[in-house]
C-alpha cells in the first residue's frame, strides 16, 4: 500500500483521501499518519509524505498545492497571477506561497477562500497555456496580473525575470497593457512596473536594488556593463554603472559566490577571485565600487544616501 501511495505522490505530487481509502486506510489510520508526521496534509483531502514535503523548496510546495486545488475544481478555473508565474519558472518575491491564485472561467464570483484566491476576469482564446498538465494564464498576462495585485517591487521582480529568461518580450507587455489593462484595478502599478522592467536584470536582488535607486531619486544606472582592459580582454561584467560619476554597483547575495564555485573549489578561493576581479576593474577604470547586500534593500533611505555620497550628489 505504501508503495502505491509513493507512486501516486511521485506522479501527481500528492494522494487524495479517496486514493488512501482504496489502499485500505480508514479515518483513524489517516489521523494516526498525520499525527505521527508520516504524512503531511497539503490541503483538505490531499496528502503527501512528510519527508517529501519538507524536502521541497517553497515554490515546489506551492505547485503541489496548486495541483491539489486544480484536482478539486476541474474545468472551473485556471491558475493565474503569481501561481501561473511559478508554474512557468518565473521568479516571484514577497508572494504568500500558502495561497493559490486562480481565475474563474465558469462565471463564479471572485473571493478569497482558505488557501485559494479566486479572481474574476475575462479569459480569452489564447490566454491559457498548459504546463506540466496544468492550465494557467499565459506568461505575459500572468506578469501583468501579478503586478496588478502586488507591491511594485514584487511585480518588477517577476517582470524582469520573465524578460531575462525570454519567456515574454517587452513589446508584448506594453501591447497587452495598452489593450485593456488600464481598466484593471492596480493598473497604475502595472504601468510603473512595465516602465522600469528590463530583461538585462538577472536576479531578484538586482531588481530590488534597481527599484531602490528609482525610489530614492538616484540616476538610473547602465545595466550589465562590460569592463575591458587595455588589451581588449573582458575583465568582468558589473550589475550597475554610473559612468558619468565613475561608480559601479553590484548586488551580492550569498548565492552569488555559490555560482562562482567550480567543482572542488574552496568558497574562500571564490571570494578571493571575486575580490581580485574587483581590484582589476577599479585599476582599469578608476571607478569606485558600491556593493549592496540583502539588509541594504530593507533600509532604502540609508542605502540611498550611501550611494548618493558615492555618486557625489547633493542630499
Amino acid at each position: 500500500m505504501d508503495e502505491r501511495l509513493r507512486y501516486l505522490e511521485r506522479t501527481n505530487g500528492f494522494f487524495t483521501r479517496s486514493e488512501v481509502r482504496d489502499c485500505g486506510y480508514d479515518d483513524r489510520a489517516v489521523a494516526a499518519a498525520l499525527r505521527s508526521r508520516e504524512w503531511y496534509r497539503v490541503r483538505n483531502g490531499a496528502y503527501c509524505y512528510w519527508d517529501t514535503w519538507h524536502g521541497l523548496p517553497e515554490e515546489a510546495r506551492h505547485l503541489v498545492l496548486a495541483k491539489a486545488v486544480m484536482r478539486s475544481m476541474p474545468g472551473r478555473v485556471v491558475l493565474s497571477h503569481g501561481t501561473s508565474l511559478i508554474g512557468q519558472h518565473v521568479d516571484v518575491w514577497g508572494m504568500d506561497l500558502k495561497r493559490v491564485h486562480v481565475t474563474r472561467i465558469d462565471g463564479g464570483a471572485g473571493r478569497i477562500e482558505g488557501d485559494v484566491h479566486h479572481h474574476e476576469g475575462v479569459v480569452r482564446e489564447g490566454d491559457v497555456v498548459e504546463r506540466d498538465g496544468l492550465l494557467m494564464t499565459e506568461p505575459t498576462r500572468a506578469v501583468l496580473e501579478h503586478a496588478c495585485c502586488s507591491p511594485i517591487p514584487s511585480g518588477l521582480v517577476s517582470a524582469n525575470s520573465a524578460l531575462h529568461k525570454e519567456i515574454v518580450i517587452p513589446d508584448a507587455l506594453q501591447m497587452l497593457m495598452d489593450n485593456g489593462f488600464e481598466r484593471w484595478c492596480g493598473s497604475r502599478k502595472v504601468r510603473v512596473v512595465v516602465l522600469l522592467s528590463d530583461g538585462r536584470i538577472e536576479s531578484v536582488g538586482e531588481s530590488l536594488s534597481f527599484h531602490l535607486f528609482w525610489t530614492q531619486g538616484l540616476p538610473m544606472p547602465e545595466l550589465q556593463f562590460h569592463v575591458y582592459d587595455a588589451d581588449g580582454q573582458l575583465l568582468g561584467i558589473v550589475d550597475f554603472a554610473w559612468l558619468e560619476h565613475k561608480v559601479f554597483g553590484e548586488f551580492d547575495g550569498k548565492i552569488k559566490y555559490g555560482r562562482l564555485l567550480k567543482d572542488g573549489e574552496d568558497p574562500g578561493e571564490a571570494v578571493f577571485k571575486e575580490k581580485r576581479r574587483e581590484d582589476l576593474i577599479r585599476e582599469a577604470t578608476g571607478c569606485s565600487m558600491g556593493r549592496l547586500i540583502w539588509p541594504d534593500i530593507f533600509r532604502p533611505v540609508v542605502t540611498g544616501n550611501r550611494f548618493r555620497r558615492l555618486l557625489h550628489l547633493a542630499a
